[in-house]
């Protein structure tokens, strides 16, 4: 079996060799989060299949949505340690075939009316699965591919990844549209919805299979041939001032993905079939327009942050998004199909300034020693706490007080959060990585 071997001298890959890297690790990518993404765009029906008869069962799939994210930080820490000392390729072929398993179980489970509460309480387990791989995958993966970039491109080569990652909500949202239109609501509910969570057994096998092709990075082999890996990574990232300040700015700047990620993605077609005059179809088009819009800016803005800074790109998306963020939603309220188009595109490109920047920049703030642990913890945290849970507060907010203008008030707070928070950090885009 061949592979491609890792860089011995000083400083990255040589860009040929990076190029097939990135594709690799974008392809393991793309499964990973095409399984982790379906869920919630099957919200909807996974509510009827699973919570029948139930007036909040729609809330009650979003709960098992946030609770696997309470899962990611364990998945980080694991799966980070793990990946600090045995090495970021491992970790990476593990984390895909444990969603890959668990993804396809879903397709698999037996319904509420088969084996009653036991089906959504199997749901709910498969889905924490899902959650600890994703956890261990965002900050190893990203660490990959950056410690693998040329010199002076890590922000167009991890906004690869980020592409990957939208183009697999992308297809997400083509086939649950595809299949809720050609099937209709009763055969979708009756057996169509299985296979969305099927595909998973494909992807991951394509995944696995590139993935176990690919040495580990030329700044891990370096640190371990040097005999300069960490025992404990993320005790010792305790115990430096500098890495426990990295971790609560990597907690923080990362605000933006609770409205922009979650719930302009993942939550958007529940939101606009439940709460707006629109079809499931409808919604998932109009999310699907959006994808294409964040595509398309993503390796833009990973560029300009490679010329200008990550710390300018990213302030400016929230400012930009602080701004944006209630006229677009009002579009989007509308009712109309063309409106809420241009408003979600307007806004996915604005968020582009975000989420093709953010892994980079959390990549740039830990050492090689500790990054995988470190970064992960941080980065999973946040999305524990704003991202996971924000599809619930969502549907909770708007139940409780009516008002369907709340996911446009949490996009203008969390991107506030986040331009405080990123106001704090040292721009290290023009920099090397640092070992230790």
């Amino acid at each position: 079996m061949s592979t491609v071997a890792a860089q011995p001298v000083p400083g990255t890959v040589d860009p040929r060799t990076a190029r097939k890297i990135t594709l690799a690790g974008c392809v393991g990518i793309f499964a990973e989060l095409y399984d982790n993404g379906i869920f919630g765009f099957m919200a909807g029906t996974l509510a009827v299949v699973f919570f029948p008869g139930s007036e909040n069962a729609v809330q009650l799939v979003f709960l098992g949505y946030a609770v696997s994210f309470f899962f990611r930080p364990l998945g980080g820490i694991i799966c980070g340690h793990l990946g600090d000392r045995i090495g970021r390729q491992r970790m990476l072929v593990f984390v895909i075939l444990l969603i890959s398993v668990a993804t396809a179980a879903i397709g698999l489970l037996p319904t509420y009316a088969a084996i009653g509460v036991a089906a959504p309480v199997l749901l709910i387990l498969l889905r924490v699965a899902q959650g600890f791989s994703v956890g261990g995958e965002a900050s190893g993966a990203m660490s990959f591919l950056a410690e693998h970039a040329p010199a002076g491109k890590r922000g167009l080569y991890t906004s690869y990844a980020q592409i990957a990652s939208f183009l697999s909500l992308l297809t997400g949202t083509l086939i649950a549209a595809g299949m809720t239109s050609g099937l209709g609501s009763e055969r979708m509910e009756s057996w169509g919805w299985r296979i969305p969570f099927l595909l998973a057994v494909p992807l991951g096998i394509t995944g696995i299979y590139i993935r176990k092709r690919i040495s580990d990075t030329p700044n891990f082999t370096r640190l371990r041939e040097a005999g300069g890996l960490s025992k404990n990574p993320l005790k010792e990232a305790f115990s430096s001032a500098e890495h426990r300040r990295a971790m609560l700015l990597a907690l923080f700047i990362p605000l933006m993905n609770g409205s922009g990620y979650y719930v302009l993605f993942s939550y958007m077609p529940t939101f606009m079939s439940s709460e707006l005059d629109f079809s499931k179809v409808q919604g998932l088009l109009v999310t699907a327009s959006s994808l294409v819009a964040i595509c398309l800016a993503i390796p833009y803005m990973g560029r300009l942050s490679d010329r200008v800074g990550r710390k300018k790109v990213i302030a400016g998306a929230a400012i930009a998004m602080a701004v944006v963020g209630i006229p677009c939603y009002l579009l989007i309220g509308t009712g109309n199909v063309a409106l809420a188009v241009v408003g979600a595109c307007l806004m996915a490109v604005v968020f582009a300034g975000h989420t093709g920047v953010i892994h980079i920049l959390l990549v740039e703030l830990f050492p090689t020693r500790v990054r995988y642990s470190a970064y992960g913890l941080g980065y999973n945290v946040s999305a524990a706490l704003f991202g996971g849970t924000a599809p619930l507060l969502m549907t909770y907010l708007i139940d409780t007080t009516g008002d369907i203008h709340m996911p446009a008030y949490y996009a203008v707070l969390t991107a506030l959060g986040t331009l405080i928070a990123v106001s704090r950090v040292e721009d290290r885009a023009h920099l090397p990585l640092r070992d230790a």
